[in-house]
Formats: C-alpha cells, structure tokens, sequence
C-alpha cells in the first residue's frame, strides 16, 4: 500500500507573538514540533504498512526549517519526505493551502490513501484534509476513530459524528483524517534517528507544480483573510467575599449577569 501523511510543523508553545501590522503568527525563533493530530495519522500509516506492506511517504508546506518535523516522521517509520516551499505560497488561507498541498501530492506519483490529522493546532479548521480531496477528485471521510478491516480495494472504517458511531467503506484512492483516539503514537526510534539522519528531503517549488498560476496560491489564491488576530488579554483581577450563604449567592448571581455570563 502506498501512503502519504500530511504533517505540519506547528509553535510548541502558547506564548507566540503576533505581528499588529499583518495580523499573522511570528514563527521565527519559537519552539516548534509536530502537529499533535498528525502523530496519530503517522502512527495510523506504520500500523498499515506493517500489515499489508508498501511505502510512506511525508509531505508538508513551509518554510525549509520544516525539515525539523520530516526527520521525526523518519524516526518513526516514514520512508520518503518532502517540503513544498515557496515565498508565493505565503499568506494562504485554508483553501489555497489546500490546493497547494494537493499540486504536491500530485508530484509523489500514485498512492492509495492519503491520511491526516483532523486538525492543527494552530489554525483548527479541520479543513484542508477534505479540501484537498476535493481538488484531488477522490473519495474522503472525516473524523476516523477506527479502521475496523482493510480490503483490496477499499477500507472499513468507524467515525466518531456528534451523537453517533457510524461505520462505512471507502475505495481506494481515498483520503481519511484521523481522530487521536485511533491510536497511540509510538515514540522516534534513535536507531531509526541514526540510520535515516543522511536521508534525503526533497524540495518543491512552484516551478515544478503542473499547475503554475500564481493568482492560484499564496494571499493571491486566498478568498479569505484573517481581518484581525491577537493574543487573549491576561486578567489576573479577584474579588474576595465574606458574607453569609444567601448574600454570596445573592451576590454571585448579581456579578454573573452584569458580566452576562447568564
């Protein structure tokens, strides 16, 4: 079987910095890892390789630090990787995110399933999993919290929806994003750290996507934009009351309305 895994690295703290003037996320010099959703995809992908055979190969867009999150993935079973990275893909929303992302799977060659996280954590759309198999033209599932039986040419899974557990199967090529109650990562093998810290990244450009329409990607190819983003207001204020029973719930009930919390 012939996977790919969507990976992403993401800030590895909740102090980040946000420029005033663009409204985006300061990433340089912050700690970064891997998105925590796409361990259980990764881990997801091992499991399969490991019963029926075949390849995985890692695929992120960003800038080329992300190589970072490509030698992890190693670590942990991938065995091809590669960065899509471009000054033109700055600046994409979901949507040209998720064209970009499917112009370099494209460039992979050919693959059965393709499995991400349900989310990052520092976007949470839980978008561009279902958009890129939109634009890839194969079938997809969201939410997968199990994959009850693989088939030659197809895969039974269960996804966990708002009230429900519903079960259904899906052909091959498809796409599925993965719940973390699928599985429990496994933690980077030094000796797979040892053995694959010479392995090759390969690096896309625009200039090697079939498709090179710049107004296609980056802030060009966005619909939408972020209008204003910043960081929650720290508010450390306390009030201490010393009164009987009835006048603090009294009191309480009071102080919840007028900060119309009921």
């Amino acid at each position: 079987m012939n996977i790919v895994v969507c990976i992403k690295q993401v800030p590895g703290t909740s102090k980040v910095e946000v420029d005033p003037v663009t409204g985006v996320l300061k990433r340089d010099g912050i700690d970064t890892k891997m998105n925590p959703y796409d361990l259980y995809a990764l881990e997801t992908a091992v499991r399969l390789k490991e019963k029926l055979g075949g390849t995985i190969k890692v695929i992120t867009m960003g800038p080329p630090q992300a190589k970072d999150v490509i030698m992890e993935a190693y670590s942990m079973g991938a065995d091809e990787g590669t960065i899509i990275s471009d000054r033109k893909f700055a600046g994409a929303d979901v949507l040209a995110t998720s064209y970009t992302i499917s112009q370099g799977v494209r460039k992979l060659g050919d693959f059965d399933l393709i499995l991400c996280g349900k989310q990052t954590t520092d976007g949470d759309t839980a978008q561009v999993g279902p958009e890129m198999a939109e634009y890839l033209n194969i079938p997809h599932i969201s939410n997968v919290r199990n994959i009850k039986e693989t088939k030659d040419n197809a895969l039974v899974v269960e996804m966990d929806m708002p009230n429900t557990i519903e079960v259904a199967e899906i052909k091959f090529p498809c796409l599925i994003t993965v719940e973390k109650d699928i599985n429990q990562p496994r933690l980077p093998s030094f000796k797979k750290k040892m053995a694959t810290k010479n392995r090759e990244i390969r690096m896309i450009s625009l200039n090697e996507f079939e498709d090179k329409d710049e107004m296609k990607y980056g802030l060009n190819g966005s619909p939408t934009q972020v209008e204003r983003i910043f960081p929650p207001e720290v508010n450390s204020h306390r009030e201490m009351w010393k009164e009987d029973g009835e006048k603090i719930v009294e009191k309480m009930s009071h102080t919840l309305k007028e900060l119309r919390f009921i």
